[in-house]
């Protein structure tokens, strides 16, 4: 395929953004709706989490052959296939009336969905020359990037004001407009119908990856590996993994070609995107709670106060799209990793009562720096690629992506319960009947309950939060009363330390990754400065 002679690369380049966009926005969109669907599927709190870890599995398994399938039967029939597949899905889901359709529903989602973002990235690196795949790949990065972020707050606006079916339904319009403008405009190249499919290698990667997606997500409600589903999840993911390695660097024609990890700049590229994936929805994830529960932000208030991080994000790409053609690439990814670093670091120094303005300046400064990293990472990992390798080597990064964003989400979230259970105890320690300030004897400071710092209202007990009481007797050990503030009061403050030690954790997680770009090579390519029409071109 010529680049410089591909017609309607515009058009083709919105409808790929379109199914870009459902994609992500489909990761995260659900979240702040499980709620409601509890309720309307009669599920328990454990059960309706699995609306989400069927989605994650199926297009984690799925991703890998993505480049097989998309030679074998053609990228552009893969592509409209999938699109069709996964916008019917999305409106199945809509419409699931029990618990266990829904899962099923999510699983075909999850696996439609799987080829849309690598297929759009291979699609959108062959339609347009080299030296405008920095503003290609800007472009296309918003929507991998901004849609997880902004998932939670148009899942938000749409479960407050209209249902949580219409979380799937949106899918719908969207999904009709890209299948149209793909079947009319997007290139077909001829399908390799010689090829055969490496069983094999597909289902010890399945069992490898179904397996750690299990683990990670049950770990914590299952007390790890003090289970025995865990110890069985945790040995067959191993098992498979090592298997799956094995059988790519011996088979005769294994459906991942091993040749593609031996260019130094994509296996750079592909540790530093899994370092991405971990830091990328795990700090969106503890963010969303952080704001409700100890910042006593409403739920569509919460999410508002989140989407400025996909504009700095937005900012980031158009600016980086330009910049990468005259400026090496690595040293925009250093800038990105360092920036992003600090404002977890920021983000460290929190408490409760943060004002609105510095949540806002933190989180844009740190969904720019992911702009900086996100771009110039494709541009690189693609430079020296065999261009017979796009596809596989498109699937693999969204592969590491997911992996990453699935190890970082349930590793931040482990830490953070088990932080507060260690605070809790060292805090509870040093409540004794000896400590004066806990006392309420004569002449003892008087004070309302609610300006103590509670976390939460008291009714449950029978006193209004007005009440007017002695400071020591509202927190004494020795009442009822005393003992539920106190206990309150403490689970606030290890909550409190248990998100600084989390975003501690994001800081020392992402700052390695600054030395995976000692390892790469600056593309070698030099051009004219393209302009805004030669990317709409």
């Amino acid at each position: 395929m010529n680049p410089h002679a591909t017609p309607h690369r515009g058009l083709i380049t919105v409808c790929l953004m379109a199914a870009t966009l459902m994609q992500a926005l489909d990761s995260t969109i659900a979240n702040v709706a499980l709620p409601y669907m509890q309720g309307s599927l009669a599920a328990t709190t454990d059960q309706i989490t699995w609306v989400l870890t069927s989605y994650v599995i199926a297009a984690a398994i799925m991703t890998a052959p993505v480049g097989w399938l998309a030679m074998r039967f053609g990228r552009k029939q893969l592509f409209v296939a999938s699109l069709i597949g996964f916008t019917m899905a999305s409106m199945a889901c809509g419409a699931a009336q029990s618990l266990a359709q829904m899962v099923a529903f999510r699983l075909i989602q999850g696996m439609f969905g799987a080829a849309l973002v690598p297929l759009s990235q291979a699609t959108l690196l062959d339609i347009y020359p080299v030296e405008q795949r920095g503003q290609a790949m800007a472009i296309w990065g918003m929507g991998v990037m901004v849609g997880p972020i902004l998932g939670p707050t148009l899942g938000g606006y749409l479960t407050e004001f209209y249902n949580w079916r219409w979380v799937f339904y949106v899918n719908l319009p969207f999904g009709i407009l890209a299948v149209a403008g793909l079947i009319v405009f997007m290139p077909r190249p001829e399908p390799n119908k010689g090829m055969r499919f490496d069983w094999i290698g597909f289902l010890v990667l399945a069992l490898g990856v179904g397996a750690l997606q299990m683990m990670l997500d049950r770990g914590e409600t299952k007390d790890w590996f003090g289970s025995r589903e865990i110890v069985v999840e945790a040995v067959l993911a191993g098992l498979g993994l090592y298997l799956f390695l094995v059988h790519i660097f011996t088979a005769e024609k294994p459906f991942i070609p091993p040749r593609i990890f031996r260019n130094g700049n994509f296996s750079a590229a592909a540790g530093l995107m899994f370092s991405i994936g971990v830091v990328l929805l795990a700090s969106s994830a503890l963010l969303a709670p952080y704001l409700q529960t100890l910042g006593g932000y409403p739920v569509l208030s919460a999410g508002l106060i989140m989407a400025p991080r996909g504009i700095g994000t937005m900012i980031a790409m158009m600016l980086v799209g330009r910049l990468t053609v005259r400026v090496d690439p690595r040293k925009l990814m250093g800038f990105g990793v360092l920036v992003m670093s600090w404002s977890f670091w920021r983000m460290s120094s929190w408490t409760p009562d943060v004002g609105e303005q510095e949540i806002i300046f933190t989180i844009v400064i740190q969904g720019f720096a992911m702009g900086f990293v996100f771009v110039p990472l494709q541009v690189v990992a693609f430079a020296t690629v065999d261009p017979a390798l796009r596809g596989d080597g498109t699937a693999l990064l969204s592969l590491f992506r997911n992996i990453g964003s699935a190890i970082g989400v349930s590793v931040t979230e482990l830490m953070l319960a088990r932080h507060q259970q260690i605070i809790h105890s060292s805090l509870a320690a040093l409540i004794t009947p000896f400590n004066r300030i806990l006392s309420a004897g004569p002449g003892a400071a008087m004070a309302p309950i609610k300006p103590l710092g509670l976390p939460l209202a008291l009714p449950p007990l029978g006193i209004p939060a007005t009440t007017t009481i002695p400071y020591g007797a509202a927190v004494s050990p020795n009442n009822p009363l005393g003992a539920a503030v106190l206990d309150q009061m403490i689970n606030f403050q290890a909550s409190v330390i248990g998100y600084i030690d989390d975003y501690k954790l994001m800081v020392w997680t992402s700052l390695p990754a600054v030395l995976l770009m000692f390892l790469m090579r600056r593309p070698g390519f030099t051009v004219a400065k393209p302009t805004a029409h030669d990317v709409m071109e």
